[in-house]
């Protein structure tokens, strides 16, 4: 049991490594770099060349079944999927075999919209209820899987 953390835009990494912790549970941080590496044993920090797509492709190719990605990127939360890993994101919504084709739509239908100018595209901010949700939906997956 591993948790990969798509690590340059997450803003719940500090949260991942309390609970990781409190279950003994290793976590890789996965970047393009600029993050400071930790010293603790548990933690492991993967640097990867600078590009679009190429910490969700390290996470999709290292990932196994059981484990945990960490990530807003839907469509990495789909290949993940698909080697049996569990996604979850940073608002706590965890990413399933019942829910990933509507996201996968609906991502591509905002993607749409915002390239035709019919949205701006603003997200919603990260507040201390998107924290707190996750909080709680990482405690729950890892007092099941462990």
């Amino acid at each position: 049991m591993r948790i990969y953390v798509d690590g340059d835009a997450c803003p719940v990494k500090a949260e991942v490594l309390k609970v990781a912790e409190r279950y003994q549970v290793p976590v890789t941080i996965v970047s393009n770099g600029g993050l400071r590496p930790s010293r603790d044993p548990m933690i492991q920090h993967v640097i990867v060349p600078h590009g679009a797509d190429a910490a969700d492709d390290w996470i999709a190719e290292h990932i196994g079944a059981g484990e945990i990605a960490i990530t807003a990127d839907i469509p990495l939360a789909s290949r993940c999927l698909e080697r049996q890993a569990r996604a979850l994101g940073p608002t706590g919504k965890e990413f399933d075999a019942h829910n990933i084709g509507m996201a996968l739509s609906m991502r591509e239908l905002n993607q749409h919209l915002r390239e035709t100018g019919e949205s701006k595209g603003y997200n919603k901010p990260f507040d201390a209820k998107d924290r707190s949700s996750f909080l709680q939906a990482l405690d729950r997956l890892l007092a099941k899987a462990v």
